[in-house]
């Protein structure tokens, strides 16, 4: 499998003497970045647009492609690569609308003086549903979008069908502690990490992102520590939550993410009848970077959300 765009770039800009040099809370930094904290694979090939719009919605100018048709699903890309779902998009637009979304300051829609928070991008969420006429939509996202989709199902939850949580983080110490310390240097490593990646064929496809900018305001957002536990515990739409075998999460926090929603309190009896509506989904040979692009994820999120999403 090829390496990620970050990985690229820190394999060039960080000699391996310089490597050696350098104490362990800097390597642990840049190993949790380049594996965990943000991942950015490249992948195969990147699906092709159709529908082009923009939404001037929430202050912001936001940029969203369609798919397929069917009943409608929000997919909410992670953190620097607008593409990080590869050819699964194209997967997970069998037998519905795939609405596809550039959060603030990533792809194509432009950054403005606003900070990024998961907050104010899911209130963007919400006002694209309602611009869009939709009353109700399916809300799917991965990493930083899984945080975003979250916070609309949290805020807005009248306009949440099901929602999709990949790799999703209920608190900051969910995530290993390399990679909580990974998130409190990023900001501060920004201008090491930005031209890097406009250089790159990710760079080349949306040469209008200020990457220096985006890897800034993404640490000043990462860094924060956050615990939305109470606000799980309280939710009411049906969720599925999916994790890789080898995630940047502890298996713990993914159990306790589970248990807040209701899920592995008990037996669910030999008719299934005492289970959580809520489901838990665990990919094997797959880790945080890798997970949006395996061939089990649209499979899985199908059977979830019961509209024909089978791969194949």
């Amino acid at each position: 499998m090829k390496y990620g765009i970050i990985a690229t770039l820190a394999t060039s800009a960080l000699r391996e003497d310089d490597m050696l040099r350098r104490d362990f809370l800097k390597t642990a930094m840049a190993t949790a970045v380049l594996t965990a904290a943000l991942p950015i694979v490249q992948a195969k090939e990147t699906p092709a647009m159709s529908n082009e719009n923009f939404a001037d919605v929430n202050g912001q100018h936001l940029f969203y492609s369609v798919h397929g048709a069917g009943k409608p699903l929000i997919l909410l890309h992670g953190g620097i690569n607008p593409d990080s779902f590869g050819s699964n998009l194209a997967e997970l637009a069998k037998g519905r609308q795939v609405i596809a979304v550039h959060l603030q300051a990533h792809g194509r829609t432009p950054d403005t003086n606003r900070p990024l928070r998961s907050e104010t991008m899911g209130d963007d969420i919400a006002a694209l549903i309602a611009h869009l006429n939709l009353a109700k939509a399916d809300v799917m996202g991965y990493s930083l979008g899984s945080s975003v989709a979250l916070q609309t199902a949290i805020r807005h939850p009248a306009v949440v069908d099901r929602l999709v949580l990949v790799s999703a983080a209920m608190k900051q110490d969910g995530f290993y502690p390399e990679v909580v310390t990974a998130f409190k240097q990023l900001e501060a490593n920004a201008a090491t990490f930005g031209p890097g990646v406009k250089a790159s064929p990710l760079g080349q496809t949306y040469p209008g992102v200020d990457w220096t900018n985006l890897f800034r305001k993404v640490g000043d957002m990462t860094k924060r520590p956050f615990d939305r536990s109470a606000d799980v515990a309280k939710l009411h739409v049906r969720t599925l939550l999916i994790f890789a075998d080898a995630d940047a999460i502890r298996p713990e926090h993914m159990v306790e993410f589970w248990k807040a929603l209701g899920g592995g309190r008990r037996d669910a009896g030999l008719d299934g009848s005492l289970r959580s509506a809520n489901e838990l989904a665990i990919l094997p040979n797959t880790t945080h970077y890798t997970l949006p692009l395996d061939p089990m994820l649209p499979e899985v999120v199908g059977r979830f959300l019961g509209a024909g999403l089978k791969a194949g």
